[in-house]
């Protein structure tokens, strides 16, 4: 009985609290003060918000080998001028900006080949494993281009050629050679058409250096002008530091040939015009490769009057971006008058195909860059290998085949001759495609 009154007392205790906590019968409790938090303050701008970085900026080393001396001295210095007139534009603008805001820009590192194959693989060798280049520009003249190429080749470099037309290099399996000029093969076709309007009876003597070069183009003026009706009375190849052309002139003479295509680089093709006209061998029509096309050639005075010669490109009939619009090509780069204002304020001196061709390797490795929008060598030689575009200097497209790699199948050749302006001034003006000439041929150029 005595547990049970226990239990029924301490159950009215616990109900009994239950009640105060309810607030039963208990004074009703205080809310706590509410304390507002101080109003934020806006924190210095560097406490909060991260550095911005400043973009990262890369210098690319572009070697190539230069003749400073030796046979190709004349070309080739025109052409390293052409090249470094777009490197000096391109990092006085501020670089190539990437995607990823890196700034890339350009120094060159060249040595002197002296216009020997034995200098150029040494040098180029030296420019790969201890300048380390990141890309290669090719020397003047197909024979040290071919020479260089095995290099990259061997080095895995991508090598831009300009001032190499020899049609072979580009049949070795090479995969990271590109060639800017037109091939060999096609150098003086253009001429041979022309020739077909002037005289097509007309005889012909094919006279040329015996340099790779020289004998890539006769090995497609030939076939090309056997097919074009014209027969070939004389072939002759010379040695490259040959001063002396009466013994070949007397050839000529024999033959009977009216017209006479060949030559070679700027010393012997000078030479070679300038005996031809002494002589007064009675030639109605001279085309002859590079000398022609290069401004010094005037300094022959009237032995130049009418010479004919093959060229990449020409400011009188410079190419445009309507030209492309119209063929539905990419354009890019500067206008051919820019360009001509440019290298005449940098260098006091009228651009050739040379300095031409020179500043398009530049601009060419620049558009690679851009669209791969990369400085690696895979994703530029996968942008060169795409590329389809018309620059000032033409159009610019490669082969991709297995057989003919970085042949170049996008650009062709006008045919320029030196004739006298109202002031009696030697000029060079362009004679062919009809389409863009400055002027009809004088033809024939008989000596009297």
């Amino acid at each position: 009985m005595k547990r049970t009154l226990f239990n029924l007392f301490a159950l009215l205790v616990v109900f009994s609290l239950a009640l105060t906590a309810c607030g039963g019968g208990a004074a009703p409790a205080t809310e706590a003060p509410v304390v507002e938090a101080p109003a934020a303050t806006d924190a210095p701008a560097a406490a909060t918000e991260a550095p911005v970085a400043a973009p990262e900026e890369v210098t690319i080393t572009v070697g190539f080998t230069a003749s400073q001396t030796g046979a190709q001295e004349v070309s080739s210095k025109r052409q390293v001028n052409g090249f470094n007139l777009w490197m000096n534009q391109v990092n006085e603008a501020g670089g190539l900006t990437l995607s990823d805001g890196t700034v890339v820009k350009f120094a060159a590192q060249s040595y002197d080949d002296e216009s020997t194959k034995e200098r150029v693989q040494e040098l180029y060798t030296r420019l790969i494993t201890e300048d380390n280049a990141d890309f290669l520009i090719s020397p003047y003249s197909s024979g040290l281009t071919a020479a260089a190429a095995v290099i990259a080749e061997q080095n895995g470099k991508l090598m831009i050629t300009t001032g190499a037309a020899d049609d072979d290099t580009y049949k070795q399996g090479y995969t990271g050679v590109f060639q800017l000029y037109t091939p060999g093969s096609l150098y003086l076709t253009s001429t041979v058409d022309m020739l077909k309007t002037l005289d097509p009876a007309a005889k012909i003597a094919i006279v040329n250096e015996s340099d790779k070069f020289s004998t890539a183009v006769v090995g497609g003026l030939k076939p090309y002008a056997e097919a074009a009706g014209f027969e070939i009375v004389l072939e002759e190849a010379y040695a490259s530091d040959t001063a002396d052309f009466g013994p070949i002139i007397n050839k000529i003479v024999d033959s009977g040939a009216t017209v006479v295509l060949g030559g070679g680089h700027y010393p012997d093709g000078s030479t070679f015009a300038r005996q031809l006209y002494e002589r007064k061998v009675g030639i109605q029509f001279i085309g002859i490769l590079v000398a022609p096309p290069d401004s010094k050639f005037s300094e022959l005075g009237d032995a130049a009057l009418g010479v004919t010669g093959p060229s990449q490109w020409e400011g009188k009939a410079t190419h445009t971006e309507e030209e492309a619009n119209g063929l539905g090509i990419e354009w890019f780069g500067p206008s051919g008058e820019e360009f001509s204002a440019a290298f005449e304020a940098a260098y006091t001196d009228k651009p050739t195909y040379h300095a031409a061709g020179g500043y398009t390797a530049g601009l060419l490795l620049e558009k690679a860059i851009r669209d791969a929008d990369s400085v690696d060598s895979e994703a530029v030689k996968a942008a060169l290998d795409a590329t389809n575009i018309f620059t000032f200097y033409g159009g610019i497209k490669f082969d991709t085949s297995a057989e003919a790699h970085g042949l170049q199948v996008g650009h062709s050749m006008v045919v320029i001759q030196w004739q006298k302006n109202e002031a009696g001034e030697l000029v060079r003006e362009v004679v062919w495609p009809a389409d863009v000439a400055t002027k009809a041929p004088i033809f024939p150029i008989t000596a009297p």
